[in-house]
């Protein structure tokens, strides 16, 4: 059983940046791949970017420049970095892991940006 939680989220003037945080436990952190999801109001929830186990970040097209991924296996913890925020990014946020066959989300974190 993985156990996710999320936290970070909040209310951001427009320009500013957040930093998400995704903590996972249950099993060996270091072994797990790590996704970011987002649900904007009003829409399907998308595939934001993700971590490899050996640490390596991809993105979707349209999130790369401004979403960073990064993990800390001494921390169990995986962040997003978001700079440049607009009002199109206010959603509510999720970490995802895939883990011997299931796939197990944290409840989100929402973040809403105001311009």
């Amino acid at each position: 059983q993985v156990h996710i939680v999320e936290s970070g989220g909040g209310l951001v003037q427009a320009g500013g940046s957040l930093r998400l945080s995704c903590a996972a436990s249950g099993v060996t952190f270091s072994f797990l791949a790590i996704d970011w999801h987002r649900r904007a109001p009003g829409k399907k929830r998308d595939w934001v970017g993700g971590v490899s186990s050996g640490d390596v970040a991809k993105y979707r097209d349209s999130m790369k420049g401004r979403f960073t991924i990064s993990r800390d296996n001494t921390k169990n913890m995986v962040y997003l970095d978001i700079n440049s925020l607009t009002p199109e990014d206010t959603a509510v946020y999720y970490c995802s892991v895939r883990y011997a066959g299931t796939h197990y989300w944290g409840q989100g974190t929402q973040v809403t940006v105001s311009s």
